[in-house]
């Protein structure tokens, strides 16, 4: 029987990885679909503390990991199918590879996916002036002008950050009215820098090497024109990875893990870190503090089941 399967290779799980094998509680790292989650597929990161000049999001991936396994952690390239137990029996986790695995407890890393309109023109000029992360980007884009998709609170608060930087912001909404709270749109629409293209759609994203402009197609008159901008920005919420845990633990009506006492689930030994559980910051290094705190308190669990 296993100490602990940590399940998602991020920021969140390769965190909880080097804390557990560090307590020589030989934690076992399932990498998922994706190894290292939405940090690999990103060129540049400048945000993450330790690192005066960027890096790259796959390199600081790939020295997490290293980290961890000079600790002990062991890793395994499978996809978690099923969990079951909890709550004083084993857990037993199921893989893809058909393998079974019990253990005392599980951390759930699987992160969380930006939702795309699903233009090929968003994979190819990703991380080239598509983004979905104002934080993570937004200085990338000073002076430039950028549109942001979206017509919530969190294109709201996505425009309004990139207006520090930006010389102009254009949200770009389907409808002729905001989705947002009247406190975000109101917010947002005084702000001298930012207009809205009411009731307009993204067709395409203009550029081969960097984005140069977008396509848009009015609605209600299918009048297509273009606007020209630097830097495009999806804004149309996330889809946490919490499809395994569907009627076993609390789920907000997002998907994401409903946590209690810091990184604790409704299910004693399952502790969850990161972006499936955090719709608010969604950053590697809260991910990673997350991590850090789900480890501290699988370890303090498995003392108790110890003291018995």
């Amino acid at each position: 029987m296993e100490n602990t399967i940590v399940i998602g290779s991020g920021p969140a799980g390769l965190t909880a990885s080097l804390y557990l094998a560090r307590a020589e509680l030989s934690p076992i790292c399932v990498d998922g679909p994706l190894p290292g989650g939405q940090l690999t597929q990103t060129t540049e990161i400048e945000n993450f503390p330790g690192f005066p000049e960027a890096i790259n999001g796959f390199e600081l991936i790939m020295s997490m990991r290293k980290q961890a396994e000079r600790f002990g952690a062991s890793f395994k390239s499978d996809v978690v199918t099923q969990i079951n137990g909890g709550n004083g029996a084993p857990f037993e986790t199921t893989f893809l590879s058909g393998e079974k695995t019990l253990s005392k407890t599980v951390i759930f890393a699987t992160g969380a996916s930006p939702r795309w309109l699903g233009l090929d023109s968003e994979k190819r000029l990703m991380n080239k002036g598509v983004s979905a992360c104002a934080t993570c980007d937004g200085a990338f884009h000073k002076d430039h002008d950028v549109v942001v998709v979206g017509g919530g609170d969190t294109a709201m608060e996505e425009a309004i950050f990139l207006s520090r930087f930006a010389s102009s912001v254009t949200i770009i909404h389907r409808r002729d009215k905001l989705r947002a709270s009247k406190i975000m749109a109101d917010r947002a629409l005084a702000n001298p820098k930012i207009s809205v293209a009411w009731d307009s759609v993204v067709v395409d994203i203009l550029g081969d090497d960097a984005v140069e402009g977008v396509k848009i197609k009015n609605v209600k008159t299918e009048e297509i024109s273009e606007i020209k901008c630097q830097g495009y920005f999806a804004a149309l919420g996330h889809v946490p990875a919490t499809e395994l845990l569907k009627g076993k633990v609390e789920l907000d009506e997002a998907g994401y893990i409903v946590l209690d006492n810091g990184p604790e689930t409704k299910v004693a030994g399952l502790f969850a870190a990161g972006d499936c559980a955090d719709h608010t910051y969604r950053q590697a290094i809260t991910a990673a503090g997350m991590g850090c705190a789900a480890a501290i308190s699988a370890e303090r669990y498995l003392e108790s089941l110890n003291d018995k």
